[in-house]
């Protein structure tokens, strides 16, 4: 029965599921109808949203961009491709393969997500070159599945918000919370933990469990292969100067310097741009030079068209569903509110998360979808003697959960592993289903 409800979700997202640029657009014109009718607004008025929020996300597109050109690039050092190799040896099976593969995927993500998306992808790859009848897209979509704890996490955006403190956090919570929140009462909290753990030990089950039986489709090996370019000429003075290894190690020296003071000054902080600088710069020591670490990514650049063009049209996106008329009633505003009207005491972590498992799907963005709901679900669970703490980690929950059914995130893995999102969201189907249920009852009987 399981075997066929999961043929059945693949197959119903090969035939429906449009591409991740038309999903964007599907959801463009969704939200510009629901705003002009639910908030009473006037097309031109919701196109301005539209359009002043196209470009509030170029720097987060830069940096998305650079997790994957920088993670790739570091991924294909011959070095790092022979550890990968080495570890994937690991799996005598398919099904072992999947278990390794979402593991990794797990704990690279509870670290940190770019890092977890990036590590996940590439290991996959070396798991399809080693173990034979392995099936390609659950393979990959066993990697992106991990991405589920990363709210969760270490570098879990709201919950490192609540333990900065201050006069952003007291705009964003609406006066509800102004101190510092320690991670101790919200990413090690029992309830977070509960969470983490079942998901630990059930998914790598859960996706082993999905491998066909027959007729799994298996990776093309000469497409797996990692390109290595040629040994730059040194014939001249230049060229000398292009393939200089001085010039490598000096600059990863100033880059060991910064990292140096940057961990011990603020701990164990990995920030997306602190991510970024490890991938780089480990990448450059370990090609071991500029001009070969340059054509490393240029290699890599070539998978980035899914970001550069989607992630304006999301940050319309988000522009319209912040986008508020005279009253100060924006969509975003009113889908939460609508999940508050159904809650008691009881049931408000519980809706709460399901409400930002909503609000996700068109805000795919930790922060942006913080800025939404922060300033209406804090004081409405105040207003209810519910934990902030526990409802602020309930949106945190609900924002990574919809991530399995929304292609957004996906770009950068599907870009190192060469398919595309219809490949792995039937499989995602599942693992979202799944994993509702567990974060649910978490919420409902330890929220």
């Amino acid at each position: 029965m399981f075997n066929t409800l999961t043929h059945l979700s693949v197959n119903l997202v090969q035939r429906y599921l449009p591409s991740p640029f038309v999903f964007s657009a599907l959801l463009t014109l969704a939200v510009l109808i629901a705003g002009i009718f639910s908030t009473e607004q006037t097309l031109p008025a919701m196109v301005q949203h539209w359009s002043s929020g196209f470009w509030t996300l170029l720097g987060f597109a830069m940096q998305m961009a650079l997790v994957f050109v920088t993670g790739h690039a570091l991924a294909s050092a011959p070095i790092v491709n022979r550890q990968l190799d080495r570890l994937a040896g690991l799996a005598r099976t398919p099904g072992q393969a999947i278990l390794l593969v979402t593991l990794v995927a797990l704990v690279g993500c509870w670290i940190n997500w770019g890092f977890g998306l990036v590590i996940g992808a590439v290991f996959a790859r070396a798991l399809a070159r080693q173990v034979e009848g392995v099936d390609y897209p659950l393979l990959v979509a066993s990697a992106y599945s991990g991405f589920l704890v990363w709210h969760g996490g270490l570098a879990g955006s709201i919950p490192l918000s609540l333990a900065t403190g201050g006069a952003d956090l007291a705009r964003i919570t609406a006066g509800v919370l102004s101190a510092p929140v320690s991670i101790t009462e919200t990413l090690f909290s029992a309830q977070n933990l509960t969470i983490v753990v079942l998901l630990v030990i059930g998914l790598p089950l859960l996706n082993r469990a999905m491998h066909p039986r027959q007729g799994a489709k298996v990776a093309d090996p000469a497409k797996l292969v990692e390109s290595h370019a040629e040994r730059p000429a040194r014939e001249t003075p230049a060229q000398r100067l292009d393939d200089s290894r001085i010039l490598g190690l000096a600059l990863v020296a100033m880059a060991a310097i910064y990292l140096f003071n940057h961990f011990s000054s603020k701990g164990l902080v990995l920030g997306l741009d602190v991510v970024i600088a490890l991938f780089l710069f480990c990448g450059l020591l370990l090609h071991g030079t500029p001009e070969r670490y340059m054509r490393a990514v240029d290699e890599s650049v070539r998978g980035i068209g899914g970001i550069v063009l989607l992630f304006p049209f999301y940050a319309g996106i988000m522009g319209m569903m912040m986008g508020a008329n005279a009253d100060g009633i924006s969509l975003g505003r009113q889908i939460t509110e609508t999940f508050i009207s159904w809650s008691s005491a009881d049931t408000f972590p519980l809706l709460a998360f399901l409400s930002a498992g909503v609000v996700n799907v068109f805000v795919p963005s930790g922060g942006g979808q913080w800025a939404v709901q922060g300033p209406i679900m804090l004081p409405a669970a105040q207003a209810l003697g519910v934990s902030p703490t526990v409802t602020a980690m309930a949106i945190a929950w609900g924002d990574a959960w919809t991530n399995m059914i929304q292609p957004f995130w996906a770009l950068p893995l599907l870009g190192i592993a060469g398919l595309g999102a219809r490949d792995i969201m039937g499989y995602c189907l599942i693992v979202l289903l799944y994993s509702g249920a567990v974060i649910c009852g978490a919420f409902y009987f330890l929220g």
